[in-house]
């Protein structure tokens, strides 16, 4: 024998969740910035306002440079 699914029945109707899904979408400003290098989107809140490819190049430059200085010595 075969068990018939369960149905729950909706508490809160379709209608009402688009609309509060919609009303949450427009009250986030978008906060978009341009990366100073690159012009890709960044984010506001950086104190540098690098996307996230400028500013992984920078680490690993600077992680190069400081592999580099006992050799140079």
């Amino acid at each position: 024998m075969k068990a018939e699914p369960v149905v729950t029945p909706q508490v809160i109707a379709p209608q009402i969740i688009e609309s509060a899904r919609q009303s949450l979408a427009f009250e986030r400003p978008v906060r978009i910035a341009k990366c100073v290098v690159c012009g890709d989107e960044s984010s506001v809140d950086a104190a540098e306002q690098l996307c996230w490819v400028c500013r992984r190049l920078k680490i690993s430059a600077w992680r190069d440079a400081d592999h580099q200085l006992p050799a140079q010595e």
